[in-house]
């Protein structure tokens, strides 16, 4: 028998125009614009300033733009002024003592002691970069540069990921509480129920038994949870900068 083939029938443009809507790329969105709520733009903005791992970070790059300025003029001419001042005293009992005694700079004038000098003037100076030293230690400090700038980069966006991770996974954790709290005031209603048709004959002590201890299960798990929100809330602390407190007032 014949194969029976399958043709494609996605229709594909026979070409493409560069003027076309482009998809929006996510990564030149800022996130002010991104995250609407409140609470964790203050997050992240505190953040942005007292995290101590950003701080340092920070330090380096400035360190890194002033290595810039210094390799820049190094091979640059230089202009400088300087000024100082000397002198020199003889022994009187020396040979150079005793001529100095006997010797007159005009009539009836002696040599000076001790003798002063002073001295000031304009000095320039220009290095010739002949085997391109410092020119290739300025490119080292620029690309260190751009280094510490894109760690720079890098650590604020994984710091604002974080921050907002964590962010949300706490509200998840005080719904998840709250809706906890919920479920165990309606079984301990049920509870007095069961209580109340066990006292009339109407059920056993087993089904008593089984919904305190799904009560008991249920408080249990409060405890874990509430130990949870409180290691989210030290982690997003220590990511702002400051110390312990609650997130989410």
């Amino acid at each position: 028998p014949k194969v029976t083939i399958k043709e494609n029938q996605v229709n594909v443009p026979s070409s493409f125009t560069a003027n076309s809507k482009a998809i929006s790329n996510d990564a030149k969105v800022k996130w002010k614009d991104f995250f609407e709520d409140k609470n964790l733009q203050q997050l992240i903005d505190s953040a942005l300033v007292n995290n101590k791992e950003l701080n340092i970070l920070m330090q380096k790059v400035a360190m890194s733009q002033n290595e810039i300025q210094a390799k820049t003029g190094e091979y640059l001419p230089s202009v400088g002024f300087g000024a100082g001042a000397d002198l020199d005293k003889v022994g009187k009992y020396t040979r150079n003592g005793a001529v100095e005694e006997n010797l007159n700079i005009r009539e009836e004038e002696k040599f000076p002691e001790p003798l002063t000098n002073y001295k000031f003037g304009l000095y320039s100076s220009w290095e010739l970069d002949v085997w391109k030293k410092l020119r290739n230690a300025k490119k080292v400090a620029v690309m260190e540069f751009m280094a510490s700038q894109e760690g720079k980069n890098y650590l604020v966006t994984n710091l604002v990921a974080e921050i907002s991770s964590s962010y949300f996974e706490l509200i998840a954790l005080d719904s998840q509480l709250k809706n906890l709290e919920q479920n165990i005031e309606i079984q301990k209603n049920a509870l007095e129920i069961v209580k109340l048709l066990k006292e009339s004959a109407r059920t056993t002590q087993l089904a008593v038994k089984r919904f305190e201890a799904e009560v008991q299960k249920n408080q249990s798990e409060i405890y874990n949870l509430k130990q949870d929100i409180v290691e989210t809330e030290n982690k997003i602390n220590f990511l702002v900068g400051r110390t312990p407190r609650p997130v989410i007032s």
